[in-house]
C-alpha cells in the first residue's frame, strides 16, 4: 500500500469550488483510497492506495471529483517519499522558526526552461528562493501576500504549481508519521 500525498489548488476560495473536507474524503474512498485524513479546507490530503501509478490514479481521481462535485480541480500527487524529500531537501531550514515566511511551490513536472531571471527581478530584496527539483522553496519575510515573485512564479517556470506554507507543511508531515 502507498501512502500518497493529495494537495488540491483553487479549492474553497471566494465561495467558488466548494469542496467539504468530509465530501471529499468520502469520493476519496469510493474512488479507490483508505485511511484518508484531510488537513484545513484548502485541499490537503493524506490516504492510501494500491495504485502505484501517479498519472493513472490522479486521473481517476479528479474524474471522481469531478462527477461528484461538478468541477475538476488541479490536483498534484506526490508519494510519501517525495514529500519527505521535499522537506528534507528544505535549503531555508534556519527560518523554519517562523513558518509563515517560508513555502514550498510543489510543481506538476520539471520546468524544461525556467527563466531564473526573471524570477529573480521578481523577488524583493528580502525574499530569496531556491528552485530544487521538483520544488521551488520561496522565503518571503515580508509576507506571502506581498511578494510579487510569489505571483510570478508559475509564469516564470512554466508549469503548474501550487505552494504551502510550512505550517501546513509540518502538519502534513505529522500526518505521515
Amino acid at each position: 500500500m502507498q501512502t500518497w500525498i493529495a494537495l488540491l489548488r483553487g479549492i474553497n476560495v471566494g465561495g467558488r469550488n466548494k469542496l467539504p473536507m468530509a465530501s471529499l474524503a468520502a469520493t476519496l474512498e469510493s474512488a479507490g483510497c483508505c485511511s484518508v485524513r484531510t488537513y484545513i479546507q484548502s485541499g490537503n490530503v493524506v490516504f492510501g492506495c494500491s495504485s502505484k501509478s501517479q498519472p493513472k490514479l490522479s486521473k481517476k481521481l479528479g474524474e471522481a471529483i469531478e462527477v461528484q462535485f461538478g468541477f475538476r480541480p488541479n490536483l498534484l500527487l506526490l508519494t510519501d517519499a517525495e514529500f519527505r524529500s521535499a522537506v528534507d531537501n528544505n535549503p531555508f531550514k534556519e527560518v523554519i522558526p517562523q513558518p509563515s515566511s517560508l513555502h514550498f511551490f510543489f510543481l506538476e513536472s520539471k520546468p524544461e526552461s525556467p527563466d531564473i531571471d526573471g524570477l529573480v527581478g521578481l523577488a524583493a530584496p528580502s525574499e530569496r528562493f531556491q528552485l530544487v527539483g521538483r520544488v521551488l522553496y520561496l522565503h518571503a519575510p515580508d509576507g506571502f501576500g506581498r511578494s510579487k515573485l510569489a505571483v510570478g512564479i508559475e509564469r516564470k517556470l512554466g508549469v503548474p504549481t501550487t505552494a504551502r506554507n510550512y505550517s501546513t507543511i509540518q502538519n502534513l508531515s505529522a500526518m505521515l508519521d
